[in-house]
């Protein structure tokens, strides 16, 4: 068939159940004479056996389209995307995008119906020998909920990803590195005061450790969710680890240092946008080099290791119940019940608790004699 534009098409007219149809053979000369009437064949096959060729080819097409997005990394993509739109927090998302990246190249092209555990684990083996045990581990767990989805999705019968946790050598957990002695808080809390490089990291740091955030929490906080009448940063779930809505009492201090970072007059929706762009929020980085640039090492002190600052010396003086400690902390409850009577709870004696906290800071870092106040009995 010559049409009138000049293109040059076969086609094989021939009728089914009394209709006449017409099946796309191809387009010349990408598809040769002898091409041509191979696929010519195949369909007279096809109506010989009773069945309409044009009909045969959309299968094949939707079964072409399915396989597609049957692979692990579709399926992957999938599950992220639905775990956004549920409310996991931007820290957690960014985690899994990068696991699903670590699989891509061994896994990610394969039907997920088709990948066998020796597959996954040559995978996971390959992560394990850069040394990275923990990561290998953590991929693992990935690989698991991606098989688990794809099966409750109907696309897979079994999860090769069962299991292999017992093939992998398990790291020693690093926890994150904090001074958890007065002196030593004094002494960081001077360093970040005489801290020469950028102002919004030196800020970044000091409320960091009067509010005690997760760093991720921190970085991502914006303006909107300051209310300065109230004093209170009201963070919500889509940002959190445990995502939940969590509120921040702000002390006087705490309340200065963002009115410093306000004044700086940077147009950003970000209280602590990036250094290179105000579209962006600052580098997870950002706080931890400041630290070293300060002199203090990754052993020594850690953006998260503020928390345990926190927690520790909190804990300590026996001023605050550990249930206000651990809602200033947003841990999780354990205990599912006992999570929900507390909710609420306790915001009074936070609010105390955190300009006590933000005044003790202030003595420490002036050098006074600290003397731990603990409850009798």
């Amino acid at each position: 068939m010559v049409t009138p534009a000049g293109g040059k098409l076969w086609r094989f007219k021939y009728r089914y159940n009394g209709a006449e149809k017409l099946l796309a053979l191809g387009v010349y000369p990408e598809v040769g004479l002898k091409q041509a009437r191979q696929r010519h064949d195949e369909a007279k096959k096809l109506l010989a056996n009773g069945v309409d060729p044009n009909a045969d080819k959309k299968r094949q097409a939707l079964a072409a389209t399915l396989s597609a997005s049957n692979t692990f990394d579709s399926i992957a993509a999938e599950l992220i995307d639905l775990k956004e739109r549920e409310g996991l927090s931007v820290s957690t998302l960014i985690k899994q995008k990068w696991f699903r990246s670590q699989l891509q190249s061994a896994i990610g092209d394969r039907p997920v119906s088709d990948i066998e555990p020796m597959e996954v684990l040559a995978a996971l083996k390959a992560i394990e020998r850069r040394g990275n045990y923990e990561t290998s581990k953590r991929t693992r767990a990935f690989a698991d909920r991606v098989f688990r989805y794809a099966i409750i999705t109907g696309r897979a019968k079994a999860n090769p990803a069962t299991g292999l946790g017992d093939a992998l050598i398990s790291g020693k957990v690093k926890h994150h590195a904090a001074i958890i002695d007065a002196a030593g808080v004094g002494t960081l809390l001077r360093a970040i005061n005489a801290y020469e490089g950028s102002v919004l990291t030196k800020l970044a740091t000091q409320l960091l450790a009067h509010v005690f955030v997760r760093p991720g929490e921190l970085r991502h906080a914006e303006w909107s969710e300051i209310d300065f009448d109230r004093a209170v940063w009201l963070i919500p779930a889509a940002k959190m680890k445990m995502r939940a809505d969590h509120a921040v009492p702000l002390s006087m201090q705490a309340l200065a240092i963002l009115n410093e970072a306000k004044a700086l007059r940077v147009n950003s929706r970000y209280v602590f946008p990036s250094l290179v762009s105000s579209l962006k929020p600052m580098s997870e980085n950002t706080v931890n080099m400041g630290l070293r640039r300060m002199g203090y090492t990754n052993e020594e002190m850690t953006a998260h290791g503020f928390r345990s600052t926190a927690s520790t010396l909190l804990n300590e003086s026996g001023k605050w119940s550990s249930d206000a400690i651990e809602r200033a902390l947003a841990h999780k409850d354990g205990d599912a019940i006992r999570g929900i009577y507390h909710r609420g709870k306790h915001w009074d004696e936070r609010v105390k608790m955190a300009q006590w906290w933000s005044d003790y800071l202030d003595r420490l870092c002036a050098g006074g004699e600290v003397v731990p106040l603990r409850r009798e009995g």
